[in-house]
């Protein structure tokens, strides 16, 4: 998936379980892959398969983008200028989720997934504590200006600081998002916090103030001056 990804449980469990983690990755990876040339997201672009060829995994990721532009009033689209379609800004959370549901299925309940910075933690780390995430400061990679203790839910961040300007705001494509360099969302699970870290991403400004009116979602916002905003909620998460 051309990030790093880590999985962390608990529990001893069969090291098959883990093992399924990783093929179910790498499985996401060959059907949603745009570097991929033989992916399933890359015959659609070139017009190889119909809509009734799509995969059953395809067909519910498209439908969940669709969702997303709607409730984000256009601002999460996964159709670029050129006219292809890259679904990258919801599938990781997607993935991270099922993931995260293989594990529980085996069992465990005390588990941490990370792939890329995008997060599904559930129960407690070894030392019987909540699991921590940091957030790191989009101007230096080694320092963490953030301490959240998500409590089983996802934590999902958006940002031109690593990738550069790789999102965009479908209504004015032209123009970059230079007024905002990183906006992190918790939402009830990693999914929910990605897709909409996304779309709020490509509002600018604008987005923290989305993520407050969303139910169920907190979220906090790095600007180009380096001042931190983060909405009314934010802060019991910043609690052990």
């Amino acid at each position: 998936m051309g990030m790093p990804i880590t999985v962390d449980v608990t529990a001893a469990v069969d090291g098959a379980v883990v093992d399924a983690v990783f093929a179910y990755f790498e499985s996401v990876d060959r059907r949603f892959s745009t570097y991929i040339a033989e992916s399933e997201i890359q015959a659609i672009n070139r017009g190889e398969l119909t809509s009734a060829e799509y995969s059953d995994e395809m067909r519910e990721v498209l439908a969940l983008a669709k969702q997303t532009k709607s409730e984000t009033d256009g601002f999460f689209d996964i159709r670029l200028a050129e006219g292809s379609i890259d679904p990258s800004g919801i599938v990781k959370g997607w993935a991270i989720r099922n993931a995260a549901r293989i594990i529980i299925d085996s069992g465990a309940r005390d588990f941490f997934i990370d792939a890329g910075g995008d997060i599904q933690s559930s129960g407690r780390n070894v030392a019987g504590s909540n699991w921590s995430v940091g957030i790191r400061s989009p101007f230096n990679a080694d320092e963490i200006i953030k301490v959240i203790y998500p409590r089983g839910r996802g934590v999902a961040t958006s940002g031109t600081y690593v990738r550069g300007q790789h999102i965009y705001n479908p209504h004015a494509p032209g123009r970059l998002i230079d007024e905002i360099i990183s906006l992190t969302v918790i939402g009830p699970d990693v999914l929910e916090a990605d897709r909409f870290a996304t779309g709020a991403f490509a509002m600018g400004r604008a987005g923290i103030h989305f993520i407050e009116r969303m139910p169920g979602l907190d979220g906090y916002v790095v600007d180009s001056v380096g001042r931190a905003t983060l909405t009314s909620g934010f802060g019991a998460y910043c609690e052990p």
